[in-house]
């Protein structure tokens, strides 16, 4: 990892009111394609705005990808695109990114798996595999959060007392089946969509 002069060894790019960013580890002013390399080679980075300091990373790298995207270079399905959309300012979108980052790892860990396969059998059984290992760990996280979902032990009713609903607590069971509601959807999507990728 190159050396920087921000903490822990991180390049620090600063962006100054004319768009420009410049490399503090080279003294340098790069553009948008440097920084898109240095994450290619897993230079660790974070871009601040040059006067206030304010973190300005997530709306770079955003950048990068929207630029990628725009130029013939995407590698976002639409349907992906629409569905991520979907997700703001819904019931499930605090569990999305850890959900999408622990994906993106398993797959960049599966990439020599992904050689061996494109050099034997046909990729689209690597990807189908990928995809429902996915399915398989969305459904366990989900679990985690819902321990009364189907399959997951319940623990023994309390006394009567103990469980009649206050009209606080209705709410938020209504809240929660909402949300299940909503997710199992989700996972009915993406259920059709591994079973269309099979048939092809």
């Amino acid at each position: 990892m190159a050396k920087g002069n921000g903490s822990g060894g991180t390049v620090v790019i600063k962006k100054y009111a004319n768009r420009r960013l410049y490399d503090t580890s080279t003294s340098s002013y790069v553009t948008l394609d440097h920084l898109a390399d240095l994450v290619k080679r897993g230079v660790d980075f974070e871009v601040r705005d040059a006067k206030t300091g304010e973190d300005l990373t997530r709306a770079v790298l955003t950048q990068i990808i929207f630029e990628r995207e725009t130029k013939g270079d995407g590698a976002l399905p639409l349907s992906f695109l629409r569905q991520l959309i979907g997700f703001y300012g819904g019931g499930s979108q605090s569990m999305l990114p850890a959900w999408l980052d622990m994906s993106m790892n398993s797959f960049a860990a599966s990439q020599e798996k992904l050689k061996k396969a494109m050099g034997g059998a046909h990729p689209m059984a690597f990807f189908e595999a990928h995809a429902r290992r996915n399915m398989d760990m969305f459904e366990q996280a989900m679990k985690a959060f819902t321990p009364n979902m189907p399959g997951m032990t319940t623990p023994p009713p309390a006394a009567a007392s103990e469980t009649e609903e206050t009209p606080e607590e209705a709410p938020a069971d209504d809240e929660r089946d909402a949300a299940m509601t909503a997710l199992k959807a989700q996972m009915k999507v993406m259920q059709d969509q591994l079973e269309s990728l099979s048939k092809k």
